[in-house]
Order: structure tokens, then sequence, then C-alpha cells
């Protein structure tokens, strides 16, 4: 295999750099080529997104991989060393945050303990007028109803829980009737069945209102479980963008296979390719996989994945699991309920499969073609 730093950047040669939206919205928010340098450290590096008006869209990825900073691009709280920002076609580069019709849901949610949860729903209200002519007092009742809140309108913000506190400071960045709504990490702070619970409001308020939504987290499952659409982000700019199905199914590069859920990603030299397919040698071992949007080479070093839930099991070990069956043996297994996560070992490398049936021992395992997708090509082998 040729370099990291060669496979790295061959990766990046691979990923998804322009979307394709499934509806033909027009575009809400726009970053153009967008960089954002602090001294010698680049935050952002050359990032190009659409955003369509009433789209959830995602940003996700590990700490420091710039979606915040992202983030604060769009909302104007940072100013971009290199690129464009543009909201509906019109350039907001240099334009305030107060300016620019936008909401903002910050991770600490930043509520006023002075106030009451109306009084601070009311203080989106102190910049700009209530949206459809009502009144201050009857545009927080109408919130404190979306978010379902209206019977703690005179709660103070101390004697909410973790959820409430959230949905009043959604309730807040929402009262001015803003344009585009951006949400920074907003659960993180919440346990798990809380964080899911609460995600499913969110969407629902955004569909509800119909308004153009961009969401940080790094959490993958969130941002496949709620987004429209997805930017998987690394290293200050985008790995892949697409919807949540593809980008769990048919990802674009090597770093989006590992990020985004469990993944088994193997290494190995192409032996044959033709017909939408390749024969890999992985070891002393040979398996078939279809190629898709691919093209390889005889010769080739690459690497493909298969989804754990994609590995069909014969738990007695005897038996053919199909084509691309291979021996393995279970060294460890976890009970998740509905299915058991087992980690094999097969010839010095950890293989995932989730399967109903307990395993142990020796098992073989199998995939079909069309369930591997190759995420990296190396031609310099």
């Amino acid at each position: 295999m040729a370099s990291e730093e060669s496979g790295r950047s061959l990766e990046r040669s691979n990923a998804t750099s322009a979307e394709s939206p499934t509806e033909d919205r027009p575009t809400a928010v726009e970053l153009d080529d967008v960089a954002k340098r602090y001294a010698e450290t680049t935050a952002v590096d050359g990032v190009s997104l659409s955003v369509r008006e009433g789209e959830f869209f995602t940003l996700v990825g590990p700490s420091g991989c710039g979606k915040t900073t992202t983030l604060r691009l769009i909302a104007g709280f940072e100013s971009p060393t290199e690129g464009t920002v543009r909201f509906h076609g019109e350039d907001v580069t240099g334009t305030p945050p107060e300016d620019r019709d936008v909401g903002v849901v910050f991770q600490n949610y930043a509520l006023f303990p002075h106030m009451s949860v109306g009084e601070n729903v009311a203080y989106g209200l102190n910049f700009a007028d209530p949206p459809g002519g009502v009144s201050d007092d009857e545009r927080v009742r109408e919130l404190l109803e979306l978010v379902d809140l209206e019977g703690m309108r005179d709660r103070e913000p101390d004697r909410l829980s973790g959820g409430q506190r959230q949905r009043v400071a959604i309730a807040r960045a929402l009262a001015p009737g803003p344009d585009v709504l951006l949400l920074d990490e907003p659960m993180s702070a919440l346990d798990a069945r809380l964080r899911e619970r609460l995600r499913m409001q969110v969407r629902a308020i955004q569909r509800e209102l119909g308004i153009t939504t961009i969401y940080v987290t790094h959490d993958q499952e969130e941002a496949l479980a709620i987004s429209d659409r997805v930017a998987v982000m690394r290293d200050g700019t985008p790995e892949q963008v697409a919807p949540p199905r593809e980008i769990y199914r048919r990802p674009g590069t090597r770093f989006v296979a590992e990020f985004v859920g469990d993944n088994n990603v193997l290494e190995g030299t192409v032996l044959e390719s033709e017909d939408g397919r390749a024969r890999i040698e992985v070891g002393s071992e040979t398996f078939a996989v279809a190629l898709e949007d691919r093209t390889v080479a005889v010769g080739d070093a690459v690497a493909f994945c298969v989804r754990p839930e994609n590995l069909r099991v014969d738990a007695n070990g005897a038996g053919s699991s199909g084509r691309n069956a291979t021996t393995a043996t279970v060294r460890s297994a976890e009970f998740l309920g509905e299915t058991t996560r087992a980690h094999l070992e097969w010839r010095g490398r950890e293989l995932l499969v989730r399967t109903r049936d307990p395993l142990s021992g020796e098992v073989r395992v199998g995939f079909d073609p069309e369930d591997a997708r190759v995420v990296a090509v190396d031609r310099t082998a």
C-alpha cells in the first residue's frame, strides 16, 4: 500500500463535493470556497456547500473537524479568511449577525436565569417585531404551545429539566421568525433516552414551520435520524454530502465508512475487474465486490467495506454462507436486545457481525458482492 498521506489524498479526491438534492428547492444558504484561519491553524478549509430552502441539513464529524466554526461563519459570529457566504443568492459575508435573519440555539442554551420562561422567549423580540402582525404576548403564547411548554410560562429556568430548557431556547430563537435556524449541538448535555425523544421533537417543529435548519452534532446516529442531507466533516472540509441513507449505504471515502456507524474495512489487491465487479485478494483469500460507480484496474490497492448486518453467519461452522464465504472465530459478543454484536477474528483482523443468534467458536461468514462498497483506490502501488 502507498503511504497514509497518499491514501488520504486519494480518498479526498473521491469525496462527494457536489450535492444532488432530491427536491427542486431554491438555495437558502450557500458557502463558496470558505476558509477560516487563526494564525497557523486552519479551522475551515475551502468549504463549498448549498443548503436548500426548508431543508434540515446537518454537519457531523469528530471534535476539531470545523463543523461549529462553519456554523459560526454562517451566523456571522466569525468572518471568513477567504470565500463567500450567501443567503438566497445575496452576499452576506460582511453582514453582522443581527442583520442576517438567523436564529441560533447554542450548546449551553444561554437562558437568562433571572427571567421566566415567557420572558426568555420574549427576549428574542427585543430586536425585531413578531411575524404575522401579532403582539409579543401572542407570539410567546404561540411558541410555547409549539414547543409544548404552554403551562410553564411563569416558571424560572432553574426549575426546568434539560430538555425543557432546550425547548425554551428554541422558542426564543424562533420568536422573531428567522429565515434560518442554526443549532450547535443543542442536545449534547442530555442523556441518551432524552436526546432520542427531543431530536424527534426538534424535527417535528422544523417540519411544521418549514424553516431552513442547519444542525451541528458529533453523534452520527442523530445526524442520520433527523436530516434531509448530511455533510460529514473532516479536517475543516466536507468528505461527503448526501442524504442519510446514501451516507450509510454508499460511503464515499474510507473515513466516512469508518466514522458513520460500524463497518468492516478490508484492504486488498485487485486481481480482476470486468462487468462492474472486481475480484480482490485479501491475504490468501479472494472476494467478489460490486464496483458501482468505481473504476479499478488489475494491481490497484483498494479498501472495501461491508456493514456488520450484511455479513451472513452460519453458526454451525460447517455449512456454506454462499459466495465470499470464509471461516472466522468468535472472540466476544455483546447482547443488544434485538441483536447480538459479535467480534470475530479472521486472519489477524477483527470483523464485526450483527445477528439475532448467539454465536461461539468457529463460524462461517459471507456477504453478497452488492453489499460491499469500495471506499479507497490507490493506483500508485
